[in-house]
């Protein structure tokens, strides 16, 4: 096979992508990502040896951050940036290495060859490719076990990039992230050791979305109750997507003025939750559905697209939009404009979108209306008491968290039939780009609490844990698991795997995954979540209400 990856749901046949990536990767960047990923382990071995000696390296830090998160599916199909990327790897791993041998340290012998190889040339790089991959682990388990390590870590580091750029950190998560890039170097662990590192990594898991909630709350407030518009203006506009807030605020500051406005696309619909952004009168609202059916709605946008980060969908060749398209971040594609990081205390440069945008008809209307969200944590928890009230008098029977991901494959209109088809006594908790397979559909209230209740974006799955948690406390309940919430997830890619694992180490119980399976969880694996967390996939639509509404 050329390449091999089925980091995500969409993998072919659910066990792997030999020849291309479904999402549009070919071998050459698959399998420079792989590379990517195996230089990031051998700088994780020398920034967690060098910090056992009190040597802390920002630039690694930040390496292994923005090394992981380019790597998440459908976020970089830019060959060149990952030629650049590993190159600096490999020089701030030398750096970390003398380092870390002036400090008195010494290098063992059996030391992982990630934390050895030298290369310089694209040459060099390509005769690498191919066996530093996943299937580089022959044992069966233990690859799945490190898969799912990694993949983890690649969510909770597109995480900590997002805080980062809010300037709050916690080094306790870049810790976290190198040590267990190089455990899963480690061949000496033990299966059990290496499914603790597994909860290991949603304990940080929970660590890291709860940064990223402080960050974002304490720089934009606390999401607020929210009309959206879906409808456009006679003006020019630019279309932001991807989940960086802190690129947001600089396009608003920056378009503020001049005659273009901003819309929303996908993952950053819930920046319209936020009070910071709702003074701007040319932030008109969210345009478009979910980010797999960019192809189309973009051409009908007429006006730039800036990508803040991943789900960038490959456009065709003849697209009309495809010379508008910027990129910034961790985000990347061949043609696509890049804006570079702000520097220290500025902010990015998105003059030239906004000069482009100018030149560009209003967008093409493609529906009218509203729809509701900014049902995070300190906004729900306000109406708690009315909630109790509703679950007591029985006007409310059941909640069901229905976070995680979208995706194109037609299996997934089973989120939308499971919704209509859920009893009008039941709430919908949701965060992430799966709302949008039933967040336009007329489900009503109960008692004027809406029947879908969206918390945001998916890092803001860490609010449905937070609500959780405090209605166990109003309850008086031991056991999280005891509440009327069930949980049927929908995943696509890393940053679903990471609130996956967070939820498993809080002890929460009896979650249903789909649309299909990881395909990186082993037979035995997967036996291991099923028995000791009931881990399930799903069935058919009446089927699988009639077993959730039982129990």
């Amino acid at each position: 096979m050329s390449m091999f990856c089925y980091q995500c749901q969409e993998t072919a046949k659910g066990t792997g992508c030999t020849i291309a990536g479904v999402c549009g990767k070919k071998e050459e960047l698959a399998n420079m990502q792989d590379l990517l990923i195996f230089v990031l382990k051998g700088v994780s071995i020398y920034a967690t040896k060098a910090r056992e000696l009190g040597i802390e390296n920002e630039k690694a830090n930040k390496l292994v951050f923005d090394g992981l998160f380019m790597t998440i599916t459908n976020a970089n199909f830019d060959n060149a940036r990952f030629v650049d990327i590993i190159r600096k790897g490999l020089k701030i791993r030398e750096e970390l290495k003398d380092a870390f041998l002036k400090a008195g340290g010494s290098i063992p012998e059996d030391i992982h060859e990630s934390a050895t190889w030298t290369g310089n040339t694209v040459e060099e790089f390509e005769a690498k490719n191919g066996s530093v991959g996943v299937l580089a682990t022959e044992n069966e388990d233990v690859r799945s076990l490190r898969e799912l390590v990694v993949y983890g870590i690649k969510g909770l580091a597109a995480y900590t990039e997002h805080a980062f750029n809010l300037k709050h950190e916690d080094n306790s998560l870049y810790a976290f992230m190198q040590k267990a890039l190089a455990d899963t170097t480690n061949d000496n662990l033990s299966v059990d050791e290496l499914v603790a590192l597994v909860l290991e990594t949603g304990k940080y898991g929970v660590d890291g979305m709860a940064l990223l909630d402080k960050a974002n709350t304490t720089t934009y407030g606390n999401p607020e109750i929210t009309k959206v518009n879906i409808g456009v203006s006679d003006k020019p506009g630019i279309l932001i997507s991807g989940h960086d807030l802190r690129d947001m605020e600089d396009l608003l500051i920056q378009t503020e003025g001049t005659g273009v406005d901003v819309y929303t696309h996908s993952e950053m619909l819930p920046a319209n939750y936020y009070p910071a952004f709702k003074k701007y009168d040319h932030f008109i609202g969210n345009y478009g559905n979910s980010w797999w059916q960019q192809k189309e709605e973009f051409e009908n946008f007429n006006g730039p697209i800036l990508f803040t980060t991943n789900c960038i969908v490959p456009p065709k060749k003849d697209a009309k939009y495809a010379g508008k398209v910027f990129t910034t971040g961790a985000s990347g594609y061949p043609g696509f404009k890049h804006i570079p990081e702000r520097e220290e205390g500025g902010s990015k440069d998105f003059s030239e979108i906004i000069e482009l945008a100018k030149t560009c008809a209003a967008p093409v209307e493609i529906e009218k209306g509203e729809i509701i969200g900014g049902f995070a944590h300190n906004q729900v928890i306000q109406l708690a008491g009315k909630i109790v009230d509703a679950v007591k008098s029985g006007a409310i029977k059941k909640f069901f968290v229905m976070a995680g991901c979208d995706g194109r494959h037609k299996t997934r209109s089973y989120y939308t039939e499971f919704a209509e088809k859920l009893p009008a006594n039941t709430v919908i908790l949701t965060a992430g780009c799966a709302k949008y397979r039933y967040n336009k559909l007329q489900l009503g209230d109960i008692g004027g609490i809406p029947r879908v209740l969206d918390a945001g974006q998916c890092n803001d799955s860490y609010s449905l844990v937070v609500i959780a948690l405090k209605l166990k406390e109003v309850f008086g309940l031991e056991n999280i698991n005891d509440l009327p919430i069930a949980y049927n997830i929908a995943w696509y890619e890393q940053k679903a795997v990471i609130i996956l694992l967070a939820l498993l180490y809080l002890g929460i119980k009896d979650i249903h995954l789909g649309p299909t399976l990881p395909g990186f969880l082993s037979p035995n694996v997967a036996k291991v979540l099923v028995e000791n967390f009931g881990i399930a996939g799903i069935g058919e639509v009446d089927d699988d209400i009639e077993m959730f509404m039982k129990a």
